[in-house]
């Protein structure tokens, strides 16, 4: 599927600053992604770099309420093998250089 494409299917304009809009995946009426499904992600071997590196955001580990606010909503964390220190990292700092795709309004 051509980018333009998947963009206008399954893409959104988010708001994140006066005149600034980030361009986010669908979501579905409660606010699950629109590839989520009954038996999980439909698309999990081809998920974008922020679905594969969750729930190691910034935002989640900034502190234990943080990262207890997102456990409480996602059956997956505390499920699976430990993930080390360093391999988190490593995703931290690439999720920092993956372009993000922006426009001004």
């Amino acid at each position: 599927m051509e980018y333009k494409e998947f963009a206008e299917a399954f893409c959104r304009w988010v708001p994140v600053a006066k005149g600034v809009e980030r361009l986010s995946l669908k979501e579905k009426s409660n606010f699950d992604c629109i590839f989520w499904g009954a038996g999980g992600c439909t698309v999990y071997e081809s998920r974008p770099f922020q679905c594969k590196a969750f729930p190691f955001w910034s935002s989640t580990l900034n502190s234990p309420e943080s990262w207890e606010a997102i456990a409480a909503g996602c059956p997956g964390i505390g499920q699976g093998p430990v993930v080390s220190s360093d391999s988190i990292e490593k995703w931290l700092a690439e999720r920092r250089n993956e372009p993000i795709i922006v426009r001004s309004i």
